[in-house]
């Protein structure tokens, strides 16, 4: 026996043992072709051809094929062959190694090869992979044996990407609607839902999880979970391995979040309009957190994440979605003995809007019947199981008040169906119940439609109807588990009530905010009170700021009245006090003298802003430049200070900034942008505005891109 040194392309040199003999007979390995390229059929096969990436990229599951050219003709029956996969391998992580066999007939389900084709010294070979692979980038080494000895080829740097695969049965991601496919793992463009129940805005948001740097950048990001590269088969700890690290706080993860008034030395959260920046950013500086996130753009980016990484999965938007902080599956609401709120003990909240994710998923770690759409959630609200993450958990264990189901259930519940109380603390300071709202939470919980712009309510999905039978033993089953199990109160003569009515879309910024009180008396006696009132400027997020306005209103209501009385916020009683994206919670309170009766009620409402009008000039065409009109009126009577706009999609690869300085009160802005697509088809251009003083500025057009 001797060694012999192989010396083959990209890799320094290979160290064998061989018999003594004739060289020419050795079985040598000339050349990989792993068949990468976009339009190929590996490519098209595996749904994989829009990645930017060169690789071969490959889903699970599903066979895929590649040439091997040998130093002479190979003889199935004194030849051997068989590929070595690695994935991973360093200190903390063993990783992963399989050998793929040769064999005459592929069966599912297992690690095999067999040849489909010999041309003189190549053959082509289709290659089997397990529907329960760990995903990632697998290095590919060829091991040939033949009577003289045994050789190994690798195909450095000419990686495989195993991805998760909707379109194969045994994967427990699969989807067996080829539509739905199309939209939540093909689909980079996307529309995510925000404002408040009564006025629900929508804003486009590229997923962009197929531009140049993300597969590369979410592979980076699983590395960086302390998760064995045997679990990352597994899609349950996936998607909860990465709703705790799209957020930074106790993994360095990808965005961090903020929630206040100030983003010094960072982005604002309302002027990202896609991820691939903000994926590209994290990947670049070597997993430095990306400043800053809230909660849509926490869901943007998992969305783009797990697209990537073959999840199907779509973003959700819940209006007044409670943030239960004691477990005790309801939102508890503090009044004082003059029916104030008492600001310093409401520690649960109550979100305008948050937006988490779904994903799709068998859960065979559950009892039957959970598997399908999962909440996941990478907002960093309360730790679970030590780290800021949620979920996955199913949907219908919400539905149903199932909150032993893991993960997170009880969490979830009362965002979306807790009740609301408001308790008033007596002299002694006790507590009693005052009201109860058993319909106020979890409104409209919204997602895009397949296939299209327009919204869809999926509420039903996570509750039944508000009132039913189903929907109340979902709520006392869930409130079983929770750290107060509630006792109602015996109803008294309740014979008045009490709404906030809004018109239509509501009020814009920059005009006099108009609404209605409206009392309705259902008794043949006369009914008086006094009404407190209080309009507060509020984070979307639920947390009060400062009082804008406060007063009594004397209500008389004649027997079987109904009341309309008019309510309004000025301009310029508001101008000085707004948050990030004009948000106003108006709170009501008062008692009916004759019976005691409390009447409690709260609205929150959103100044709404202005679109950015996008506009081409002339017809798309690739490789022709296009010039796009974009069009911007500030409708504030200040000046909006140090202007930046961000342009994205259309098939572009990264961000256009441009710092467009101070903007005139009212003035009108016309920005003249040249672009020249690379890609046919329907595309969408998408702009924001980043300003400190008004928020939530943006706007997209769609283009149909003509080929040359």
């Amino acid at each position: 026996m001797h060694s012999l040194i192989l010396y083959c392309d990209h890799f320094p040199f290979v160290r064998i043992k061989m018999h003594s003999g004739n060289n020419n007979k050795l079985l040598m390995v000339r050349s990989v072709d792993l068949l990468k390229s976009k339009d190929g059929q590996n490519r098209l096969e595996h749904h994989t051809d829009a990645y930017f990436s060169d690789k071969l990229i490959v889903r699970r599951g599903q066979t895929f094929q590649m040439w091997v050219e040998f130093s002479r003709p190979f003889n199935p029956k004194s030849d051997k062959l068989q590929l070595l996969l690695k994935l991973g391998e360093r200190a903390a992580n063993p990783g992963i190694r399989i050998s793929v066999p040769l064999v005459d007939v592929l069966e599912d389900s297992r690690w095999e090869m067999k040849i489909v084709e010999q041309k003189d010294k190549r053959v082509r070979l289709a290659v089997n992979t397990l529907p329960t692979a760990s995903i990632g980038r697998y290095k590919v080494t060829v091991e040939s044996f033949s009577q003289r000895g045994r050789l190994l080829f690798p195909c450095t740097p000419n990686d495989i990407y195993m991805l998760f695969n909707p379109w194969c049965e045994d994967d427990p991601v699969f989807l067996d609607n080829e539509a739905e496919r199309k939209e939540y793992v093909l689909n980079s463009m996307g529309r995510i839902y925000y404002g408040t129940e009564q006025q629900i805005g929508a804003r486009t948001w590229n997923f962009a999880q197929f531009e140049q740097d993300i597969l590369e950048a979410c592979l980076f990001l699983l590395e960086k979970g302390q998760v064995a590269m045997t679990e990352w088969r597994d899609p349950v700890i996936v998607s909860r391995m990465v709703s705790a690290l799209v957020n930074s706080n106790d993994d360095r993860g990808v965005l961090m979040g903020n929630w206040s008034d100030s983003f010094e030395g960072g982005t604002t959260p309302t002027a990202w309009s896609g991820s691939g920046d903000i994926l590209r950013r994290y990947y670049k500086s070597s997993g430095k957190p990306v400043k800053f996130g809230q909660c849509w753009v926490y869901a943007g980016v998992t969305t783009s994440v797990l697209r990537c990484l073959g999840i199907p999965t779509r973003c959700v938007t819940n209006f007044s979605s409670a943030h239960d902080t004691d477990l005790s599956l309801t939102t508890d609401i503090y009044l004082d003995e003059k029916l104030e709120l008492i600001k310093d003990e409401t520690s649960d909240s109550v979100w305008n809007f948050h937006v988490w994710n779904e994903s799709w998923m068998t859960r065979q770690d559950l009892p039957a019947g959970n598997g399908g759409w999962q909440v996941v959630d990478a907002t960093p609200q309360e730790l679970s199981q030590g780290s800021y993450r949620c979920g996955p958990t199913p949907v219908s264990a919400v539905r149903n008040g199932q909150v032993d189901l893991k993960f997170d259930t009880p969490f979830v519940f009362a965002e979306v169906n807790s009740d609301r109380i408001y308790w008033q603390k007596k002299p002694d300071g006790s507590l009693s119940q005052v009201h109860v709202e058993k319909n106020s939470i979890g409104q409209h919980i919204s997602t895009k439609a397949v296939g299209s712009d327009a919204r869809v309510d999926i509420t039903h999905l996570y509750k039944y109807p508000e009132g039913s039978e189903e929907e109340r033993i979902a709520v006392e089953t869930a409130s079983r588990f929770g750290s107060k199990p509630t006792l109602y109160p015996s109803p008294t003569v309740n014979d008045v009530s009490i709404e906030i009515v809004m018109d239509g879309a509501g009020p814009r910024i920059g005009g006099d905010a108009k609404l209605s009180i409206v009392l309705k008396n259902t008794s043949s006696k006369q009914r008086t009170a006094s009404l407190l009132y209080e309009v507060m400027v509020m984070y979307y997020t639920g947390v009060l700021k400062d009082t804008v306005k406060k007063d009594r209103i004397p209500i008389d209501l004649k027997p079987q009245e109904t009341k309309t009385i008019p309510w309004t916020l000025q301009y310029n009683e508001y101008m000085n006090h707004l948050v990030d994206q004009g948000a106003l919670m108006l709170t009501v309170t008062g008692r009916v003298n004759q019976t005691k009766q409390i009447l409690a009620t709260q609205l929150n409402f959103r100044l709404r802003t202005p679109d950015l009008i996008i506009t081409p000039l002339e017809d798309a065409v690739v490789g022709k430049e296009l010039t796009v009109k974009i069009t911007f009126q500030n409708p504030l009577s200040q000046v909006l200070k140090n202007v930046l706009f961000r342009i994205e999609g259309l098939g572009m690869q990264s961000i256009r900034m441009i710092e467009h300085g101070d903007v005139e009160k009212l003035e009108t802005v016309t920005l003249m942008e040249k672009f020249v697509p690379t890609v046919s088809g329907s595309q969408k251009l998408l702009a924001s505005m980043d300003c400190r003083q008004l928020t939530q500025v943006h706007g997209f057009a769609d283009i149909v891109v003509k080929p040359e």
